[in-house]
């Protein structure tokens, strides 16, 4: 018996004794992964590449499938009326806890209608300048947003996206006075961050670490509370020198409201094997992501508070879609 299948032995019996595949055996039909937001996206390769393993725990092949707009409304929908056999899930962004305050109505409700399974990933932003700009840190940036105040202008991927509320934040920390300058999506956004339309703006670290690389773009700071091994060499925003500065986007596996504890404990179990497996690693590697594995007995507090803080920036940012 060689090294490699005593391996696959080994991993089966965990996953057996974690009532992974149990939890899902009365059915042999595929799991449907619902991702409400477009192919590409960071939330999809993340998806993607945690599909083969996740499908290898449950017991059923994972279709993943976007179902994109409104914010993710019409994807999350789909997943808050599905059935309570675990058949259905969903992966989702920050967006969830965002869309509440920007949209006047939303056909389901954010925090009652889903049952959190696990919150995954965290994804790092970076507060990135054009290098015409001519600060080169943050307490330079600073300075000069106060010397200028009302004249710098800050781009993000829409109203109310998280690029957008990182830099709210950051105005509420520190009391600077920017413009912020909308765009149709990040593509936009950094094409304009180089070409010095808008002079600054957060993005996520692997959106534009070549051109950090290529000196397209200066980095000046991380958003989350630790640095990011992608751009280990930029201080987060705390070490910059504002102190209670902290933001990310993150990455959740969600439910219908209801669903058993079984399949809840199963597919918490189950997702952290994928995670664990070579393909989803480098993917997480690729993205910029830091693992959490925040499982269901968490999950609910930690959406419960993230509710909270986004809605009070997008009341400070006065954002609205509708």
């Amino acid at each position: 018996m060689n090294l490699d299948t005593i391996t696959r032995r080994a991993a089966l019996a965990a996953l057996l004794a974690c009532g992974c595949l149990g939890a899902h055996a009365q059915s042999d039909k595929p799991l449907r992964l619902i991702v409400p937001l477009a192919a590409g996206s960071t939330v999809d390769a993340v998806a993607r590449a945690i599909a083969p393993g996740f499908g290898k725990a449950t017991g059923h092949p994972v279709v993943v499938e976007n179902i994109v707009g409104a914010g993710g409304i019409p994807g999350t929908s789909q997943i808050v009326k599905a059935p309570k056999d675990g058949l259905t899930l969903g992966m989702i962004s920050s967006n969830h806890v965002i869309n509440p305050g920007i949209y006047k109505t939303i056909p389901y409700d954010s925090l009652k209608d889903i049952t959190p399974i696990a919150v995954l990933a965290t994804v790092p932003l970076v507060l990135v300048v054009n290098p015409a700009l001519p600060v080169k840190n943050v307490n330079e940036l600073l300075d000069h947003a106060k010397a200028n105040p009302g004249k710098l202008n800050y781009g993000s991927a829409g109203n109310g996206s998280t690029l957008h509320l990182a830099g709210e934040l950051l105005i509420s920390e520190t009391g600077i006075d920017m413009k912020h300058v909308p765009y149709r999506g990040t593509g936009p956004l950094i094409t304009d961050l180089i070409g010095g339309q808008v002079q600054l703006g957060f993005v996520s670290i692997s959106q534009v670490a070549p051109q950090i690389k290529a000196g397209a773009l200066r980095a000046l700071a991380i958003s989350t509370s630790t640095r990011s091994a992608a751009l280990p060499d930029v201080p987060t925003l705390a070490e910059a020198g504002v102190r209670k500065y902290s933001f990310d986007a993150w990455i959740a596996l969600i439910g219908p409201a209801g669903l058993p504890k079984t399949i809840v404990d199963a597919d918490h179990a189950a997702i952290k094997a994928a995670l664990a497996s070579p393909e989803a690693q480098a993917a997480v590697a690729a993205q910029g992501l830091n693992i959490l594995h925040t499982g269901p007995d968490l999950a609910p507090s930690f959406f419960q508070s993230e509710m909270t803080k986004h809605q009070r920036l997008v009341k400070q940012s006065g954002a609205t879609l509708d």
